[in-house]
C-alpha cells in the first residue's frame, strides 16, 4: 500500500497572502533587521521579567509557527535544515582527489560533468573483465578441456559473476557507495569483521591480480615482441622454462618499480591513458572476430610440422622435412641433424624419426574445415609429455629412447579441469568497476545495475562465442601449444587476427600494461579506505599518504605484495591465488544481499527491483563451490588468512555500529531463540546458576566492590546468563544523566574483569524497592535469572548505615520467595582477582542441609575457572539434621542459665554497637575489656568470681534478663558450627556453606545478622549460599 508524504515549509506564514506580499514582508524584515544596529536604542536587558537567553530563542523561531518545537530544536532540527544538508551532500572519493588549490581558500563551484552509463560504467567494467587470459589462456584452455568443457568453465564463471552482480546492483542502489567499492558494501552490510576480512582479501587479490598483468606483460614482451631480450639463456636442454622464470622476475621487478613511481608521481596520467588501453582490447577484440570471418574463405597460411602424430617445434628448424632436392640432389635438413647422430644418410637416427614420416598440416584450417568435431573433446596431459594430433597414423618407437632435447612440443604443467577452472576465473573479475564510481555518475541508482550487467553480458557472449569459434578454426595441438612453439612463436590468438598478428601482440602488451597499473593504482585506495575505518588497528598507518590524499605507505606495501606474485614467476600459479580472494569476496557480497533480503529491514529498499534471495543464495554456492574447485588447499588458507582477520578484529573490538546485517540476523536469532525457551524452570541437566549481580556504587557512580565481578567471571567461564544490576536512589528524570555515568562505569569495568552480560540500572525512590525491581523483572522471558549473588554488608552495624541489615534480611526473604538461590561473597575484597591464581590450598564445603545440591555445585564450576584450576577441591561433608543439633548444645556441657547468660551477654554487645554514642561509652565502661563473644565454663566461672569482688551493677542486669530461648539454641548452634568449621577450614582459600533463612518473625532481624556473624567468624573468604530448592544435580547421564 502507498504512503504519501507531505513536507510543509516551516517558513509559510499562510495560505492568505500572496507571493508579492510575502516577498514584501519578508523584504521589510530583512531591512528592520538590517537597519538595526547595536545601538538602536532596543535595551533587552533592561526587562527583568523576561530571560534574555529564552527571546533570543524565541526570536529565532519566531514567525515560522515552531514555539511548540523550540525546545527540541537542538537534538531534532527543522525538516528544511534536513534537506537541504542532502541537496548539499557531496561524495569525494577517499583517497583519489588532489587538493591543488589551498585548503583554507573558498571552494568554488563547479559543474563536474557527470557520467552516463555507457562511459561510467559500461566501458570501466569491459576493460576490467577482458583482461591477459583471453589473449594468453583461452586458446590453450580450449585446447586442453575441448570446446564442451571450456564451455562449461566459462559458464559456470560467468554465471558466478552475472549471479553478484545482480546482488551487487540491489545493494548499490540501495544508497551510495563511497570509495572502497566492495569493501564498502560488505562492512555496511555484514559489519566491521566480515567487512575487514573480505576486504582486506579483496585488496589481496587485487594486488596480485597486478603481478598476473604485469606476468602477462613480460611473457608477451620476451615470447612474442622481443625473444633476444631475455637475460637468462637456457645453456642446457629442458632448462627453457627456469631460465624463463628468471627473466619474469628481473624484468617483473623493474616494471614494478617503474609502475610504482609513474603512480607516485599521479593517477591523472594512468586515468588520461585508460582510453588508450580501452582502445587496444576492443581493437584487438575486433581483429579477432575479423580473423575469423576471413578463415572462412581465406585461412591464414600458418603451417605446422608432425613428425608422426607428434608436434615439432619450428624454433629449431626451418624446414619441416628430412631430405631437400637441390640442383638434382639429395641433402638431409636440420630437422635430419636433430634427431640423427650426422648428416649422412646412413647415420644411427631416433627409433621413432626412422619409423615415421613427417608431414605438414594447416594450423588454422578455417571455420568451415569441420576441425570443431575434432575439438569437442578433452585432451589433458602430463606435465612434460608431447603434444600429439588425434586421429593421426603414426608408428610407435623404442620406450628406450630419449626424447629429452628433440625438437618435440612438450606440455610445461599438468592439466586438469579444476586447474583450468582457477586460471580462467580471473578473466572474469572485474565487476566492482563500476560500482566504485558511484559519486561521478548522473545517476548511479539506474546506472550502476544497467551498465555491469550489460558488461557482464557482453564479455560471456565475447568468451563464449571465442570458444566455439577458436574450436572450429585453429587446429587441436596449434590450440594446445601454450606459447606457439609449433607456429614459428607467434601468440596463437595473433595467428587468427586480421589484419596481421601484430594487431593482436600490441594491443595485448598494452592492454595488460594498462591493467596492471590501474591494480596498482586501485589496490593501494582500497587499503587506504580500509586503514581509515580503524576497524584493522595494525593496518592504520597505511590511511596516511601526500598531502593530495595519494596513499604512499600503500602503494610501498602494495608493491611489495605485488612482488611476492612476480618472485612467484608463473602466471598460471598467480592466477589461482587471486582467484580464491575474488571468489571469497563475491561470495560474501551474495551473502550480504541474502541476509538484508531475507531480514526485511526497514532501511533495505534497492531501487534496482531483479534480484531474489534465491539467486543471491545461489551465488554465493557458486563461489564457494568453484573456490574448492580451483584448489582446495587455497580455499583453505584464504579462509584461514580472512578467519584471523575476522577474530583479531572481533577481539581488538571494533567499535563500529554501521546498522550491518549480521547484528540484524542475531536480533531475530535472539527473538527466535527467546521465544522457544520455554518460560519455566529449566531441566535439571541443564540447570547453571543464572546470575543477578548486585553491585554497591558509591557517588562518584563507581562500583564498591569489583571483585564481585572477578568472581562472577570465575564462577560463570563466560556460561549462562549475567545480569549486573545496580540501584540509584532517585528520581528518575532526575537521574537521568548519572544513570548513564553508572552504567558506562559498570560495563568498564565488566570488560576489564572479563564478564560477559548485561547491565542494567535502576532508579527507584528507596533501594530497598528498586533491589526488589530487580529481582523480579530482571531478564527476559525464558532468559531470566535464577541466582543472587551479593556482598556481605560489612557496615551494618553502624549508625549511619542504620538500615542496610534490613535491606539485606529482606533481599533473602524476597529470594526464597521468588525460589531463586542466594550467594552472599564475605569479605569480598579477600577474594581473588581474574590474575591470581592459588597454587595451594582447599576449597571446603560445609554441606548442612540438603537445599538442591547447589553447594556441591558451586566448586565444580570454580574450578572450571582458568585462575581456579590448581586449587584441589576438599569436600567435608556432614549432613545436620535438628536432632543432631540438640545432641551438639548438649556436648557443650553448659547448664540452661550459662546458655542464657552467654547468648545475653552477646545480645546486650550487640545493642550497645547500635546505641547513641554516650550508652556505648557507658556499656563500654561497664564491661571488662577482655570480654570474648564465645563463652567456655571456665570464662563463665572466673567472670563470676571476679564480678563478686567488683559488685558491678551492669553484670546484675544481665544475669537477671531472660532471652529468648530460640535465639539461645542459634546462638549455640551458630559457636558450635564456628567452632568446627574454623578447626577445619581455617587455612582453606575458599569456605562454601549453608546459609539458614531469616526468622519468620520479623523482629529477631537484627539478631539474625549477629547469628551469621558468628557462623563465619574467623574466615577469610566465605561463601554463603542459600538455594532455590529444586534439585540442580542428578546422578543420571
Amino acid at each position: 500500500m502507498p504512503t504519501s508524504f507531505t513536507v510543509v515549509p516551516v517558513e509559510a506564514q499562510g495560505e492568505e497572502r500572496g507571493p508579492a506580499e510575502r516577498d514584501g514582508q519578508w523584504q521589510k524584515v530583512e531591512d528592520d533587521e538590517r537597519d538595526r544596529g547595536p545601538g538602536d536604542g532596543i535595551a533587552k536587558e533592561s526587562s527583568p521579567f523576561i530571560n534574555i537567553a529564552e527571546m533570543d530563542r524565541g526570536n529565532m523561531y519566531e514567525g515560522k509557527n515552531m514555539a511548540l518545537f523550540e525546545e527540541e530544536m537542538d537534538s531534532n532540527p527543522m525538516v528544511s535544515s534536513l534537506l537541504n544538508k542532502l541537496a548539499n551532500y557531496t561524495n569525494l572519493t577517499q583517497g583519489v582527489v588532489e587538493h591543488e588549490a589551498d585548503e583554507d581558500s573558498k571552494r568554488k563551484e563547479v559543474k563536474v560533468p557527470r557520467m552516463g552509463t555507457f562511459i561510467g560504467v559500461y566501458l570501466p567494467c569491459l576493460q576490467n573483465i577482458l583482461g591477459v587470459i583471453l589473449f594468453l589462456r583461452l586458446t590453450w584452455i580450449v585446447g586442453t578441456a575441448g570446446v564442451l568443457e571450456s564451455f562449461i568453465i566459462v559458464f559456470m564463471c560467468c554465471a558466478c559473476t552475472m549471479l553478484t552482480a545482480i546482488s551487487m546492483s540491489a545493494i548499490a542502489t540501495n544508497g551510495v557507495v563511497p570509495a572502497g567499492g566492495s569493501y564498502y558494501m560488505i562492512s555496511r552490510s555484514l559489519g566491521p569483521e566480515f567487512g575487514g576480512a573480505v576486504g582486506l582479501c579483496f585488496y589481496l587479490g587485487t594486488t596480485f591480480a597486478g603481478a598476473m598483468y604485469i606476468l602477462g606483460t613480460i611473457e608477451i614482451l620476451l615470447t612474442y615482441i622481443s625473444p633476444s631480450a631475455a637475460i637468462f639463456k637456457a645453456e642446457e636442454v629442458g632448462e627453457e622454462t627456469k631460465a624463463m622464470l628468471n627473466n619474469m622476475r628481473v624484468y617483473g621487478t623493474c616494471i614494478i618499480l617503474l609502475m610504482a613511481i609513474v603512480v607516485f608521481v599521479g593517477v591523472k596520467y594512468v586515468n588520461k591513458l585508460a582510453l588508450v588501453f580501452l582502445a587496444c582490447v576492443i581493437l584487438s577484440i575486433i581483429a579477432i572476430y575479423a580473423g575469423v570471418i576471413k578463415t572462412a574463405f581465406d585461412p591464414p597460411d600458418f603451417p605446422i610440422c608432425l613428425l608422426g602424430n607428434r608436434t615439432l617445434s619450428k624454433r629449431s628448424f626451418d624446414v619441416c622435412a628430412k631430405f631437400t632436392e637441390s640442383n638434382n640432389e639429395t641433402k638431409t635438413t636440420t630437422l635430419w641433424r636433430l634427431f640423427c647422430d650426422s648428416s649422412l644418410f646412413n647415420a644411427t637416427c631416433d627409433d621413432y624419426f626412422s619409423l615415421n614420416n613427417v608431414t605438414e598440416i594447416q594450423g588454422i584450417p578455417g571455420i568451415m574445415s569441420g576441425v570443431l568435431t575434432d575439438n569437442l573433446w578433452s585432451a589433458y596431459s602430463e606435465k612434460g609429455s608431447i603434444l600429439e594430433k588425434k586421429n593421426q597414423a603414426s608408428v610407435a618407437g623404442s620406450e628406450e629412447t630419449k626424447i629429452g632435447g628433440l625438437p618435440y612440443v612438450f606440455t610445461d604443467i599438468m592439466t586438469y579441469f579444476t586447474m583450468l577452472v582457477g586460471i580462467y576465473f580471473p578473466s572474469v573479475t572485474g565487476i566492482m568497476a563500476g560500482s566504485n564510481r558511484s559519486g561521478d555518475l548522473k545517476d548511479a541508482q539506474k546506472s550502476i545495475p544497467t551498465g555491469t550487467i550489460l558488461a557482464i553480458s557482453t564479455t560471456s557472449l565475447i568468451y563464449l562465442s571465442c570458444i566455439v569459434l577458436f574450436g572450429a578454426c585453429i587446429e587441436g595441438v596449434v590450440l594446445r601449444d601454450k606459447f606457439g612453439e609449433a607456429v614459428n612463436g607467434n601468440l596463437v590468438v595473433a595467428t587468427l587476427a586480421w589484419p596481421s598478428p601484430w594487431v593482436i601482440v600490441i594491443g595485448s602488451f598494452f592492454s595488460t600494461c594498462g591493467a596492471g597499473l590501474q591494480s596498482l593504482t586501485g589496490a593501494p585506495r582500497l587499503l587506504q579506505a580500509i586503514a581509515r575505518d580503524g576497524i584493522v588497528p595494525f593496518i592504520q598507518v597505511f590511511g596516511h599518504g601526500k598531502a593530495n590524499g595519494e596513499p604512499t605507505w600503500a602503494l610501498l606495501l602494495t608493491a611489495g605484495i605485488c612482488e611476492i606474485g612476480i618472485l612467484i614467476a608463473s602466471l598460471d600459479s598467480v592466477a589461482p591465488i587471486l582467484s580464491m580472494f575474488f571468489l571469497m569476496c563475491y561470495m560474501f557480497v551474495n551473502l550480504a544481499c541474502a541476509v538484508q533480503t531475507l531480514l526485511r529491514t526497514p532501511n533495505w529498499r534497492p531501487r534496482f527491483k531483479y534480484y531474489h534471495w534465491t539467486l543471491s543464495f545461489l551465488g554465493m554456492s557458486l563461489c564457494l563451490a568453484l573456490m574448492f574447485i580451483c584448489s582446495w588447499y587455497y580455499a583453505l588458507i584464504a579462509m584461514l588468512i580472512a578467519g584471523c582477520i575476522y577474530k583479531y578484529i572481533e577481539y581488538r573490538g571494533a567499535e563500529k555500529e554501521w546498522g550491518d546485517g549480521i547484528r540484524g540476523l542475531s536480533l531475530n536469532a535472539a527473538r527466535y531463540a527467546l521465544l522457544r525457551v520455554e518460560d519455566g524452570p529449566p531441566h535439571t541437566k541443564n540447570w547453571r546458576p543464572q546470575l543477578l549481580v548486585l553491585l554497591n556504587l558509591d557517588n562518584e557512580q563507581l562500583v564498591k566492590h569489583p571483585r564481585l565481578l572477578s568472581f562472577t567471571s570465575q564462577l560463570k567461564a563466560g556460561k549462562g546468563l549475567t545480569i549486573v544490576g545496580s540501584v540509584l536512589q532517585g528520581v528518575y528524570l532526575d537521574k537521568c544523566t548519572e544513570t548513564q555515568k553508572a552504567e558506562e562505569n559498570v560495563k568498564a569495568l565488566m570488560g576489564v574483569e572479563k564478564t560477559k552480560g548485561f547491565c542494567q540500572i535502576v532508579v527507584s525512590p528507596n533501594f530497598r524497592d528498586g533491589i526488589s525491581y530487580l529481582i523480579q523483572s530482571a531478564g527476559l522471558g525464558g532468559m531470566k535469572h535464577n541466582t543472587v549473588l551479593m556482598a556481605w554488608p560489612q557496615s551494618w552495624k553502624q549508625t549511619e548505615n542504620r538500615f542496610s541489615w534490613k535491606n539485606f534480611v529482606d533481599t533473602v526473604r524476597e529470594t526464597t520467595a521468588a525460589q531463586q538461590a542466594l550467594l552472599v561473597a564475605k569479605n569480598i575484597d579477600l577474594f581473588p582477582t581474574n590474575q591470581e591464581r592459588f597454587t595451594e590450598g582447599n576449597i571446603d564445603v560445609w554441606w548442612i542441609v540438603h537445599d538442591g545440591g547447589m553447594l556441591m555445585l558451586l566448586p565444580f564450576l570454580l574450578r572450571q575457572h582458568k585462575f581456579e584450576n590448581d586449587i584441589s577441591a576438599f569436600t567435608y561433608e556432614k549432613t545436620l539434621m535438628m536432632e543432631q543439633r540438640s545432641q551438639m548444645l548438649k556436648q557443650m556441657q553448659l547448664s540452661k542459665n550459662e546458655r542464657e547468660r552467654e547468648a545475653q551477654l552477646i545480645h546486650d554487645r550487640n545493642t550497645a554497637s547500635h546505641s547513641t554514642p554516650a550508652v556505648k561509652s557507658s556499656v563500654a565502661a561497664a564491661m571488662p575489656e577482655k570480654v570474648q563473644m564465645t563463652w567456655t565454663k571456665e570464662k563463665f566461672v572466673a567472670e563470676k568470681h571476679k564480678n563478686k569482688d567488683l559488685n558491678v551493677s551492669g553484670f546484675k542486669d544481665i544475669f537477671n534478663m531472660k532471652p529468648n530461648q530460640t535465639n539461645v539454641r542459634r546462638m549455640h548452634t551458630a559457636v558450635k558450627l564456628n567452632g568446627v568449621v574454623l578447626d577445619k577450614s581455617q587455612h582453606a582459600q575458599l569456605v562454601l556453606l549453608n546459609m539458614p533463612g531469616p526468622p519468620k518473625n520479623r523482629k529477631g532481624d537484627e539478631n539474625y545478622m549477629e547469628f551469621l556473624e558468628v557462623l563465619t567468624e574467623g574466615l577469610d573468604r566465605v561463601l554463603l549460599v542459600r538455594g532455590s530448592g529444586r534439585e540442580v544435580i542428578t546422578i543420571y547421564s
